[in-house]
């Protein structure tokens, strides 16, 4: 750790916020809360992958003449949330 943010947050410092957040939020709702922010840090990694693979991997969807004469537009549609 960077030793000026070790000195901030020095074990008292970290004791303090503990005590604090189990006054706040009640000793059954802790594991809750820790349990909906790993489950939003997961989603927004997959976010960011998919956002990643998608500017890099997929081909550019101009539209092209088909046999009819016509264009042909992407029949993809939009992402599934």
């Amino acid at each position: 750790m960077h030793p000026v943010l070790a000195e901030i947050f020095g074990p008292d410092l970290i004791i303090v916020i503990i005590v604090v957040a189990v006054v706040l939020f009640g000793g059954s709702q802790i594991p809750k809360l820790a349990r909906s922010l790993g489950s939003a840090q997961s989603e927004f990694k997959k976010g960011l992958a998919e956002g990643g693979s998608k500017s890099t991997d997929t081909p550019s969807q101009d539209a092209t003449p088909t046999a009819e004469g016509g264009s042909s537009t992407p029949t993809g549609g939009p992402p599934a949330s």
